[in-house]
């Protein structure tokens, strides 16, 4: 096990809005692929595939990336964590699998609902465990009336979407949508477990790099077997594109997971999660100002409720004394 020096709160929660930065982009890049290529799952297979080989490419030419290959095999053979962390990239593939088939039921804006309300309740849960390498935190009032403010503020700012965003409403009303609103909520809330073990994987790795290799590789092996049963069934979709924007989808899931693998042991699985939640809400506002897409809408509270996501971010985070609710 190394033992890097952890980063101070002011430091490491802007990178952490910078990672959730990358997720609107990727989920704009991948669901443009998915659409070109009529099938969502060989998209996921596409940005999952060029992200594993820009992570073995980076493995291959850092030193401290050829340092963290080395460390992976002796850690999961001397059983330094869990033998299941290794399988941590299953859960991204699983919020790919969730992105793809709700989306078109439930609307951009139900789903990131969905799956911020998952994250937010499981981040609490991930730290009062002490399953991350930060060790337990306490599950405090003011955390908790941050996450509650957190899932309020999101569905006010993606609020303007709802209308007419769903079919399932016309044809079952709100029970129609129980069933696919389960899958976003549990990806969500396998998210925080999944930077809990990517976080304790990199301390024992070295660096937050073979993490992010050894979690590519597995999320890649999932998607794959999922395409090889699809193509089976239903054939292949449309060919590749040639243009190359089209693939720079996984390489940008390397930065968030990647970077969401070293915050975790500075700042907590909430606090990061938090983080991202926040730079997911100011990317998906600067695409829809600067490139919207068809539907677009920024709405007032669109741009209010990001305002209030930080400050009820900066509620969660800050170190208030006891009792301060009491006062």
């Amino acid at each position: 096990m190394t033992h890097s020096p952890r980063l101070p709160l002011l430091a490491g929660l802007p990178l952490a809005v910078g990672a959730g930065l990358a997720i609107p982009v990727q989920g704009r890049i991948n669901g443009a692929l998915g659409t070109r290529l009529d099938d969502g799952i060989a998209a996921a297979v596409v940005s999952f595939s060029t992200g594993l080989a820009v992570m073995i490419l980076i493995s291959l030419v850092l030193p401290r990336g050829r340092a963290g290959l080395a460390r992976i095999l002796p850690a999961v053979r001397s059983r330094a964590f869990p033998p299941v962390y290794v399988l941590a990239g299953g859960i991204g593939a699983l919020f790919v699998f969730a992105q793809s088939f709700t989306v078109g039921i439930l609307g951009v804006a139900l789903f990131t609902v969905a799956t911020v309300t998952g994250q937010t309740a499981s981040g609490l849960l991930v730290d009062r465990l002490g399953i991350g390498p930060a060790g337990r935190k306490p599950v405090t009032a003011i955390r908790v009336i941050g996450c509650v403010l957190t899932i309020a503020a999101v569905a006010w700012a993606v609020s303007p979407r709802f209308t007419g965003t769903s079919g399932a409403e016309s044809d079952g009303g709100p029970a129609a949508l129980l069933v696919p609103l389960l899958l976003p909520v549990a990806a969500g809330f396998l998210m925080s477990f999944q930077q809990a073990m990517n976080g304790t994987a990199t301390v024992h790795y070295g660096t937050p790099i073979a993490a992010t290799l050894v979690n590519f590789i597995a999320g890649t092996v999932v998607l794959w077997s999922a395409y090889a049963v699809k193509v089976s069934v239903a054939g292949p979709g449309n060919p590749l594109p040639a243009e190359w924007w089209y693939y720079i989808g996984g390489p940008m899931g390397c930065v968030f997971i990647g970077l969401g693998a070293l915050l975790v042991r500075s700042l907590g699985v909430l606090v990061t999660g938090l983080g991202m939640i926040a730079g997911q809400l100011l990317g998906s506002l600067a695409l829809d100002v600067v490139l919207p897409a068809p539907g677009t809408v920024v709405a007032p509270a669109t741009v209010l409720g990001t305002v209030l996501t930080l400050a009820a971010i900066i509620l969660a985070t800050l170190p208030w004394p006891r009792g301060a609710l009491r006062r």
